[in-house]
């Protein structure tokens, strides 16, 4: 049974930090590509950024580009988003989820595993 479990989500002031961590089980971490996406309140959900499964390319959205940085540990099973300056219009529900296949997918339609999400609200 493949599980994937984010935490670290929270209240932030404006410009703050935050770290999210992705705890994957059940699956083969090191050979699935994995991306973390978002979805506001009333908004549909967007991606925020991918990372190949052997962590050497990754894609970010511009939105959060320069700000939002992603990483994993295979060995651990992880993967990290750490989130930098942050804005009123990060705030969302930020979700981890498992590609099909090793390589870096922007179409979220080609994610076959997702966690519960864990919320971010930045106050202004």
């Amino acid at each position: 049974q493949v599980q994937l479990v984010e935490s670290g989500g929270g209240v932030v002031q404006a410009g703050g930090s935050l770290r999210l961590s992705c705890a994957a089980s059940g699956l083969t971490v090191s050979s699935h590509a994995m991306g973390w996406f978002r979805q506001a309140p009333g908004k549909e959900r967007v991606i925020v950024v991918v990372i190949s499964a052997t962590g050497d390319t990754t894609r970010y959205a511009d939105s959060v580009e320069g700000r939002f940085t992603v990483s994993r540990d295979n060995a651990k099973k992880m993967v990290y988003l750490q989130m930098n300056s942050l804005k009123p219009e990060d705030t969302a529900v930020y979700y981890c989820a498992a590609d099909r296949d090793g390589a870096i997918s922007w179409s979220e339609y080609d994610y076959n595993y997702w966690g519960q999400g864990t919320q971010v609200t930045v106050s202004s």
